[in-house]
Protein backbone atom coordinates (compact mmCIF):
# COMPACT_ATOMS: atom_id res chain seq x y z
CA UNK A 1 0.00 0.00 0.00
CA UNK A 2 1.28 3.19 -0.94
CA UNK A 3 2.04 5.86 2.18
CA UNK A 4 0.38 9.06 2.64
CA UNK A 5 2.90 11.44 2.55
CA UNK A 6 3.06 13.86 5.58
CA UNK A 7 2.05 17.76 4.14
CA UNK A 8 3.45 20.38 6.62
CA UNK A 9 1.10 23.06 5.44
CA UNK A 10 -1.84 23.95 7.39
CA UNK A 11 -5.52 23.96 6.38
CA UNK A 12 -5.45 27.64 4.68
CA UNK A 13 -2.32 26.20 3.08
CA UNK A 14 0.60 28.13 5.21
CA UNK A 15 3.67 26.32 5.99
CA UNK A 16 5.86 27.48 9.24
CA UNK A 17 8.03 29.20 7.60
CA UNK A 18 5.29 31.41 5.86
CA UNK A 19 3.31 31.98 9.46
CA UNK A 20 6.64 32.63 10.99
CA UNK A 21 6.90 35.79 7.87
CA UNK A 22 3.96 37.15 8.63
CA UNK A 23 4.37 37.20 12.23
CA UNK A 24 7.18 39.37 11.17
CA UNK A 25 5.53 41.89 8.73
CA UNK A 26 2.77 42.43 11.57
CA UNK A 27 5.28 42.62 14.01
CA UNK A 28 6.95 45.59 11.66
CA UNK A 29 3.45 47.27 10.91
CA UNK A 30 2.73 47.54 14.56
CA UNK A 31 6.15 49.50 14.97
CA UNK A 32 5.78 51.50 12.39
CA UNK A 33 1.87 52.43 13.55
CA UNK A 34 3.01 53.34 16.70
CA UNK A 35 5.81 55.76 15.79
CA UNK A 36 3.32 57.16 13.57
CA UNK A 37 1.12 57.74 16.12
CA UNK A 38 4.07 58.56 18.45
CA UNK A 39 4.63 61.60 16.16
CA UNK A 40 1.05 63.00 15.50
CA UNK A 41 0.45 63.25 18.91
CA UNK A 42 4.11 64.74 20.04
CA UNK A 43 3.61 67.18 22.33
CA UNK A 44 0.17 68.18 22.06
CA UNK A 45 -2.27 68.90 24.62
CA UNK A 46 -5.70 67.80 24.43
CA UNK A 47 -6.54 71.73 25.55
CA UNK A 48 -3.65 73.99 25.48
CA UNK A 49 -2.92 74.66 29.34
CA UNK A 50 -4.13 78.21 30.38
CA UNK A 51 -3.21 80.21 33.66
CA UNK A 52 -6.13 81.35 35.43
CA UNK A 53 -5.43 85.26 34.61
CA UNK A 54 -5.47 84.78 30.71
CA UNK A 55 -8.31 82.17 31.50
CA UNK A 56 -10.58 85.18 33.03
CA UNK A 57 -9.12 87.67 29.92
CA UNK A 58 -10.46 85.63 27.46
CA UNK A 59 -14.12 85.50 28.95
CA UNK A 60 -16.45 87.63 27.71
CA UNK A 61 -19.81 88.59 28.93
CA UNK A 62 -22.39 88.31 26.38
CA UNK A 63 -26.45 89.42 26.77
CA UNK A 64 -28.43 86.56 28.61
CA UNK A 65 -30.14 86.41 25.32
CA UNK A 66 -27.72 85.23 23.14
CA UNK A 67 -27.46 81.75 22.39
CA UNK A 68 -23.87 80.11 23.01
CA UNK A 69 -22.10 77.28 23.88
CA UNK A 70 -18.90 77.38 24.97
CA UNK A 71 -16.48 74.67 23.21
CA UNK A 72 -12.63 74.61 24.31
CA UNK A 73 -10.75 73.93 21.70
CA UNK A 74 -6.67 73.52 21.62
CA UNK A 75 -5.57 76.93 21.80
CA UNK A 76 -8.16 78.72 21.31
CA UNK A 77 -12.42 78.93 23.08
CA UNK A 78 -15.17 79.66 20.85
CA UNK A 79 -18.99 80.77 21.86
CA UNK A 80 -20.98 79.16 19.11
CA UNK A 81 -24.27 80.88 18.55
CA UNK A 82 -26.55 77.64 16.97
CA UNK A 83 -29.31 79.88 15.37
CA UNK A 84 -26.33 81.93 13.64
CA UNK A 85 -24.51 78.55 12.54
CA UNK A 86 -21.30 80.78 13.56
CA UNK A 87 -19.41 81.80 16.55
CA UNK A 88 -20.95 84.88 18.62
CA UNK A 89 -17.03 85.19 19.06
CA UNK A 90 -13.63 83.50 19.54
CA UNK A 91 -10.55 83.99 22.10
CA UNK A 92 -7.55 82.99 22.12
CA UNK A 93 -3.82 83.86 23.95
CA UNK A 94 -1.01 84.36 21.13
CA UNK A 95 2.09 84.16 22.38
CA UNK A 96 5.88 85.18 21.19
CA UNK A 97 6.70 81.76 20.98
CA UNK A 98 3.94 80.78 18.89
CA UNK A 99 4.45 82.68 15.74
CA UNK A 100 7.29 80.25 15.20
CA UNK A 101 5.60 76.92 14.82
CA UNK A 102 5.92 75.03 11.67
CA UNK A 103 2.73 72.75 11.03
CA UNK A 104 1.57 73.20 7.84
CA UNK A 105 -1.84 74.74 7.59
CA UNK A 106 -3.95 72.13 6.67
CA UNK A 107 -6.61 72.27 3.82
CA UNK A 108 -10.02 70.87 4.62
CA UNK A 109 -12.40 72.21 6.75
CA UNK A 110 -14.22 70.16 9.12
CA UNK A 111 -18.00 70.13 10.60
CA UNK A 112 -17.78 69.33 14.52
CA UNK A 113 -20.78 67.21 14.62
CA UNK A 114 -20.72 67.39 18.10
CA UNK A 115 -21.82 70.95 18.04
CA UNK A 116 -25.64 71.48 17.88
CA UNK A 117 -25.80 73.96 14.29
CA UNK A 118 -22.45 73.59 12.87
CA UNK A 119 -22.33 74.29 9.60
CA UNK A 120 -20.79 72.24 6.67
CA UNK A 121 -18.81 72.63 3.58
CA UNK A 122 -21.63 72.57 1.16
CA UNK A 123 -23.12 75.57 3.18
CA UNK A 124 -19.87 77.72 1.37
CA UNK A 125 -19.24 75.70 -1.97
CA UNK A 126 -19.72 77.92 -4.38
CA UNK A 127 -21.58 80.61 -2.13
CA UNK A 128 -19.00 83.17 -3.11
CA UNK A 129 -17.78 83.60 0.37
CA UNK A 130 -15.00 82.71 1.70
CA UNK A 131 -14.33 80.45 4.23
CA UNK A 132 -13.21 83.14 7.02
CA UNK A 133 -11.48 82.12 10.42
CA UNK A 134 -11.50 83.94 13.08
CA UNK A 135 -8.64 82.59 14.95
CA UNK A 136 -6.79 82.15 11.90
CA UNK A 137 -4.16 79.25 11.11
CA UNK A 138 -1.24 81.17 11.07
CA UNK A 139 -1.58 81.54 14.80
CA UNK A 140 -1.93 77.63 15.32
CA UNK A 141 0.73 76.42 13.48
CA UNK A 142 2.76 75.38 16.96
CA UNK A 143 0.08 72.22 17.49
CA UNK A 144 -1.23 69.61 15.07
CA UNK A 145 -4.01 69.58 17.35
CA UNK A 146 -4.80 73.34 17.04
CA UNK A 147 -4.26 73.74 13.74
CA UNK A 148 -6.96 70.59 13.07
CA UNK A 149 -9.24 72.23 15.35
CA UNK A 150 -9.07 75.79 13.74
CA UNK A 151 -10.55 74.47 10.79
CA UNK A 152 -13.62 73.31 12.54
CA UNK A 153 -16.94 75.50 11.04
CA UNK A 154 -17.29 76.55 14.96
CA UNK A 155 -14.86 79.08 13.90
CA UNK A 156 -15.60 79.70 10.39
CA UNK A 157 -17.88 82.82 9.08
CA UNK A 158 -18.79 83.79 5.52
CA UNK A 159 -16.60 86.42 4.85
CA UNK A 160 -16.33 88.50 1.38
CA UNK A 161 -12.69 87.52 -0.53
CA UNK A 162 -11.85 91.94 -0.86
CA UNK A 163 -11.98 91.49 3.56
CA UNK A 164 -10.65 88.02 4.36
CA UNK A 165 -7.22 88.55 2.10
CA UNK A 166 -7.26 92.48 2.59
CA UNK A 167 -7.74 94.14 5.67
CA UNK A 168 -8.13 91.45 8.01
CA UNK A 169 -5.67 89.12 6.72
CA UNK A 170 -2.94 91.98 7.37
CA UNK A 171 -4.72 92.72 10.66
CA UNK A 172 -3.91 89.26 11.81
CA UNK A 173 -0.18 89.25 10.72
CA UNK A 174 -0.02 92.72 12.68
CA UNK A 175 -1.08 90.84 15.81
CA UNK A 176 1.15 88.09 14.87
CA UNK A 177 4.35 91.04 15.00
CA UNK A 178 2.47 92.60 18.26
CA UNK A 179 3.09 89.47 20.04
CA UNK A 180 6.72 89.58 18.88
CA UNK A 181 7.12 92.81 19.90
CA UNK A 182 5.04 92.86 23.40
CA UNK A 183 5.46 88.80 24.65
CA UNK A 184 2.19 87.87 24.00
CA UNK A 185 -1.51 89.03 23.61
CA UNK A 186 -4.99 88.08 24.54
CA UNK A 187 -7.54 88.47 20.85
CA UNK A 188 -11.11 88.03 21.10
CA UNK A 189 -13.22 88.60 17.25
CA UNK A 190 -16.03 87.49 15.26
CA UNK A 191 -18.62 88.25 13.57
CA UNK A 192 -21.28 91.29 14.18
CA UNK A 193 -24.58 89.41 14.92
CA UNK A 194 -26.43 92.32 16.50
CA UNK A 195 -27.35 93.79 13.09
CA UNK A 196 -29.69 92.41 10.14
CA UNK A 197 -28.44 90.20 8.03
CA UNK A 198 -30.56 89.63 5.30
CA UNK A 199 -28.34 87.78 3.17
CA UNK A 200 -27.94 83.52 3.66
CA UNK A 201 -25.49 81.01 2.21
CA UNK A 202 -26.04 77.18 1.72
CA UNK A 203 -28.46 74.68 2.36
CA UNK A 204 -28.76 75.61 5.78
CA UNK A 205 -29.08 79.51 5.48
CA UNK A 206 -25.85 80.37 7.79
CA UNK A 207 -26.31 84.48 7.71
CA UNK A 208 -24.25 86.79 5.86
CA UNK A 209 -22.68 88.90 9.09
CA UNK A 210 -22.23 92.73 7.27
CA UNK A 211 -19.44 93.44 9.83
CA UNK A 212 -16.55 91.95 11.96
CA UNK A 213 -14.85 92.97 14.68
CA UNK A 214 -11.86 92.49 16.73
CA UNK A 215 -10.22 93.33 20.42
CA UNK A 216 -6.40 92.90 21.46
CA UNK A 217 -4.84 93.17 24.56
CA UNK A 218 -0.93 93.49 25.19
CA UNK A 219 -1.14 93.04 29.17
CA UNK A 220 2.64 93.07 29.23
CA UNK A 221 2.95 96.03 27.61
CA UNK A 222 4.49 98.74 30.18
CA UNK A 223 1.71 100.25 30.16
CA UNK A 224 -1.49 97.84 28.98
CA UNK A 225 -2.28 98.70 26.06
CA UNK A 226 -6.07 97.63 24.07
CA UNK A 227 -6.88 98.45 20.52
CA UNK A 228 -10.01 97.98 18.71
CA UNK A 229 -11.42 97.42 15.10
CA UNK A 230 -14.46 97.32 13.44
CA UNK A 231 -14.23 96.07 9.50
CA UNK A 232 -17.15 96.10 7.07
CA UNK A 233 -17.40 92.58 5.15
CA UNK A 234 -16.21 93.80 2.02
CA UNK A 235 -12.88 96.13 0.78
CA UNK A 236 -12.31 98.31 3.75
CA UNK A 237 -11.32 101.68 2.33
CA UNK A 238 -8.23 103.27 4.24
CA UNK A 239 -6.95 99.47 5.26
CA UNK A 240 -6.76 98.08 8.97
CA UNK A 241 -5.71 102.00 10.46
CA UNK A 242 -8.62 103.38 9.19
CA UNK A 243 -11.03 100.70 11.01
CA UNK A 244 -8.87 100.84 14.39
CA UNK A 245 -11.49 101.95 17.40
CA UNK A 246 -11.53 102.39 21.11
CA UNK A 247 -12.73 98.92 22.85
CA UNK A 248 -15.29 100.42 24.24
CA UNK A 249 -16.94 101.49 20.84
CA UNK A 250 -16.89 97.43 20.23
CA UNK A 251 -18.66 96.67 23.34
CA UNK A 252 -21.43 99.26 22.43
CA UNK A 253 -22.25 97.86 18.84
CA UNK A 254 -21.45 94.26 20.22
CA UNK A 255 -23.31 94.74 23.62
CA UNK A 256 -20.08 92.38 24.91
CA UNK A 257 -17.90 93.09 27.87
CA UNK A 258 -14.44 92.52 27.09
CA UNK A 259 -11.59 92.04 29.68
CA UNK A 260 -14.04 92.68 32.67
CA UNK A 261 -11.28 91.32 35.08
CA UNK A 262 -8.73 93.83 34.77
CA UNK A 263 -9.14 95.94 37.65
CA UNK A 264 -11.49 98.59 36.87
CA UNK A 265 -9.02 101.35 36.69
CA UNK A 266 -6.92 99.55 33.91
CA UNK A 267 -10.08 98.29 32.07
CA UNK A 268 -11.20 101.66 32.08
CA UNK A 269 -8.44 103.48 30.65
CA UNK A 270 -7.25 100.84 28.08
CA UNK A 271 -10.55 100.28 26.83
CA UNK A 272 -11.19 104.14 25.60
CA UNK A 273 -8.06 105.22 24.19
CA UNK A 274 -7.53 104.02 20.54
CA UNK A 275 -3.23 105.20 19.57
CA UNK A 276 -2.55 102.49 16.60
CA UNK A 277 0.36 104.66 16.18
CA UNK A 278 1.60 103.70 19.65
CA UNK A 279 1.18 99.84 18.86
Amino acid sequence: MRKRRYNKKNKIGFTPKHLGWAVIAACVLLVVAGWVYARSVRNIPNVKPIDTETKALMEVVIPESTQSEMIDYTGFTVSFNADKRQPNYVAWELTDEETEGEVPRRTKFLTDYRVKGCATDADYRRSGYDRGHMAPAADMKWSEKAMDDCFYFTNICPQDRNLNSGAWGKLEAKCRQWAKRYGSLVIVCGPVLTEAMPKTIGPDKVPVPQRFFKVVLARDANPPMAIGFIMNNGRVEGGMQQAAVKVDEVERVTGFDFFSSLPDDIENKVESTCRFGKW
